[in-house]
């Protein structure tokens, strides 16, 4: 069977640990992260990106959370595709139940992956200037930004996708906690929906591959 992988880039740590040496895996692709602040742009880049793998592949595992813009969206694709359990990257790495859980303990709460630990200040800098180019004119910066934006928070929790070698991600999750005011915890997540992705994009492929030969 060939698969095909269209997904966020904070998945490819997992996903690449998880296909490994899998020769099923025809064809992958991690699209930057951002996208899901313009839900229309990132739900016409993904139907855009499945349907050009028409022909190429069997099935298509859809590296993403819902992300509100993604329900239902596999109805407008040409390659039958396979929708993470989850409503974004924290819910499909800690199970929906479990960050439901995390919601009602700490509202206030950043989550960091071993992904998001690394954007750090740099990341909102570039992001201030996007939104802002003249904020340095104007007498902003990015600690205005960063307090601004993280107002009512409480906590960064990291959570540790048990890939190992997380030190370096965990000290740059801790710094932020650091620089922000704000207390610093640590949590395991899991890559089981992830698994399960896989796993249900593959028996989507097969079921297909049985249903031609009748």
């Amino acid at each position: 069977m060939r698969i095909g992988i269209i997904a966020c880039e904070t998945f490819e740590r997992g996903l690449e640990e998880l296909t490994k040496g899998d020769g099923d895996i025809a064809y992958k692709e991690y699209l930057e992260f951002g996208l899901h602040e313009y839900p229309e742009m990132l739900k016409r880049a993904v139907i855009d990106k499945v349907n050009s793998l028409e022909g190429k592949v069997d099935a298509v595992l859809l590296g993403y959370g819902i992300c509100n813009s993604l329900k239902n969206v596999t109805a407008e694709m040409k390659v039958p595709t396979v929708q993470l359990c989850g409503d974004d990257c924290i819910g499909v790495l800690i199970t929906p139940e479990e960050y439901d859980r995390e919601r009602r303990t700490c509202a206030g709460t950043m989550y960091h992956t071993p992904y998001f630990s690394k954007m750090g200040r740099e990341w909102f800098e570039r992001k201030l200037r996007e939104q802002m180019p003249n904020y340095q004119e104007i007498g902003v910066d990015v600690d205005w930004f960063l307090r601004t934006m993280f107002n009512g928070y409480q906590r960064v929790l990291f959570i540790d996708d048990g890939l190992g070698s997380v030190e370096e991600f965990e000290a740059m999750s801790r710094k932020f906690a650091v620089e922000l005011g704000l207390r610093y915890e640590r949590r395991c997540g899991t890559l089981e929906l992830l698994e399960d992705g896989l796993a249900r994009t593959k028996q989507l492929a097969r079921s297909r591959e049985l249903s031609s030969t009748i």
